[in-house]
């Protein structure tokens, strides 16, 4: 990751896992997700490591950040994401979202000093969510088969793609010396992570599978995306820091609607099969369970982009 070089390392890595978790196979895969064997050995392996580093880690940053502070580095990290959006919605032909998103980054870099504060936002332009596997599947491009990457999370064979654009494309990439870099990409997983702590949990009280859960939540997502029914981030929930209280948080359901956020409980799913790409959760166990909402549900499916084992580095 301390430079272009690092890439391939990191490839291989992902390649050397995957190859040696093949052996782990599903008598019966589910459909829309022939991998499925090693796909379970890799999110195992994700979410161990997530618990023994990047949970503790992301917890000791929100004892010790105030939440102020942890806001603006939020959102200097989505100031510069906002490049990346815009420069994908151009791509797309979404002449009048990109002319928004420069906008965004021209307001939040010199009014809201920086990307500290999201000036833009209380302006009244919105947040959009694009990004390289959705420019593709605006041209037609499939989805191809569920990828669960190490240490990157969930994908498709057509969403990994962004995962190279998105390093090339990211300015921290190219700051020099390497520490520097390194140490803003730390930063910026830690807080990414930080702000998914109360997802996480509600993910783990909710889930009897969740690796089912998880599958389907980001599959249901991309389609929906990649739809085009929503491209705003602004509906997408922020998960605070874990004094907030359980009942006030949006409930991670499947995140299929990308619809407005509304407070809930957890709702316990059963692993639910998928028709073809995609597939929809089961019910929930209670009627009175249930609550409407769209989201990231824990760890592994972060409201946008590449993450830890959900973080992906914007």
């Amino acid at each position: 990751m301390t430079s272009h070089k690092s890439l391939p390392l990191a490839a291989a890595f992902a390649v050397t896992l995957l190859t040696l978790s093949g052996c782990a196979t599903v008598t019966t895969p589910t459909p829309g997700d022939p991998l499925e064997g090693a796909n379970r050995t890799v999110f195992k392996f994700n979410d161990a490591v997530d618990r023994a580093i990047l949970k503790p880690a992301a917890q000791g940053y929100n004892w010790a950040v105030p939440q102020g502070v942890r806001n603006s580095v939020t959102n200097v990290f989505d100031n510069v994401g906002d490049t990346y959006t815009m420069a994908n919605d151009l791509l797309q032909g979404k002449i009048a979202d990109g002319t928004e998103d420069l906008m965004r980054v021209v307001i939040n870099t010199f009014f809201g000093i920086g990307g500290l504060f999201d000036v833009a936002s209380q302006a009244g332009l919105p947040k959009h969510n694009q990004d390289f596997g959705l420019t593709l599947a605006r041209y037609g491009v499939p989805p191809g088969p569920y990828l669960v990457f190490p240490l990157l999370g969930p994908s498709t064979l057509r969403d990994s793609s962004d995962i190279v654009v998105t390093y090339f494309a990211d300015p921290i990439s190219y700051i020099k010396p390497d520490w520097i870099s390194v140490t803003l990409y730390g930063v910026r997983l830690v807080n990414t992570r930080a702000n998914l702590l109360g997802a996480s949990d509600l993910l783990t009280d909710a889930a009897l599978d969740k690796y089912s859960f998880v599958r389907n939540a980001y599959l249901q997502r991309r389609q929906s995306l990649s739809s085009g029914e929503s491209n705003s981030a602004s509906s997408l929930p922020v998960y605070d820091d874990e004094s907030t209280p359980a009942a006030s948080k949006a409930v991670p359901a499947a995140a299929a609607s990308a619809s407005n956020v509304s407070a809930g409980v957890p709702v316990p799913l059963a692993p639910a099969p998928l028709s073809g790409p995609v597939a929809a959760p089961a019910a929930p166990a209670s009627e009175s369970a249930a609550t409407g909402g769209d989201g990231t549900p824990g760890s592994q499916i972060p409201p946008l982009g590449h993450y830890f084992p959900g973080l992906r580095l914007r």
